[in-house]
């Protein structure tokens, strides 16, 4: 019985040992007759690093210098306001009176072997909705059953480099450097680390999603 609870000890302080570093995101959205909210926030190795509140983007850990901050501050609420208007657009033409619940988790793991992996999911309304395949630089379909939207969203997306080549770069390389700075130093990671690209290429790929499922508000479905 001894050797047993020192085995499982030693097999429980390796697992330990084993749990990858993790940079993750969060985006919620929600649409509701011509209106949109919005909340989200980032995580590196579970600490609150941004929050999206609305329109108030805060930097919690200190990644970017204030002057480089304001800038991305100003994407992200041009961004949101650009948003909120293609739903009033689209809601003033075809008026909905559902709501749409859209969520988009994305980020990265590194394991202590070094090998790392990328991720980034998208449901509509607690459903599986979309993933992008990293290693291809491809999105794949999850809604169970045909949905036009899935579809219409889909080829959307792989028209542009920026949802595709771009975020494939962006979580293979520019989220990996981040955890490998932050696996080497205990200090905070160097600005140098490309995390600017955090927020921007998050919002900016989920702005034509966004253009998706406006598109199908507005034409019912029959994208």
């Amino acid at each position: 019985m001894l050797r047993l609870l020192l085995l499982s000890g030693a097999l429980g302080c390796g697992a330990e040992q084993a749990a990858p570093l993790a940079f993750t995101m969060l985006q919620l959205t929600r649409v509701y007759m011509g209106n949109s909210m919005f909340r989200g926030n980032a995580s590196l190795n579970g600490q609150l690093s941004h929050l999206l509140d609305e329109d108030n983007v805060t930097q919690v850990l200190p990644l970017e210098p204030p002057d480089a901050w304001a800038r991305r501050q100003e994407e992200v609420i041009t961004y949101l306001r650009n948003f909120r208007q293609l739903v009033k657009l689209f809601n003033m033409e075809r008026p909905t009176k559902f709501t749409q619940h859209l969520r988009c988790h994305l980020g990265c793991r590194l394991y202590p072997n070094g090998t790392a992996q990328s991720f980034y999911e998208v449901t509509l309304n607690s459903t599986a909705f979309l993933s992008f395949h990293v290693p291809n630089a491809t999105w794949e379909r999850r809604w169970p059953g045909d949905l036009p939207v899935a579809a219409f969203a889909q080829e959307q997306l792989m028209k542009y480099p920026i949802t595709t080549q771009d975020l494939q770069y962006f979580l293979n390389t520019t989220c990996v450097s981040i955890l490998q700075a932050q696996s080497t130093r205990t200090g905070k990671v160097s600005s140098r680390s490309r995390t600017p690209l955090v927020l921007g290429l998050v919002l900016g790929s989920l702005a034509l999603l966004g253009m998706a499922l406006g598109i199908f508000l507005c034409t019912g479905g029959s994208c």
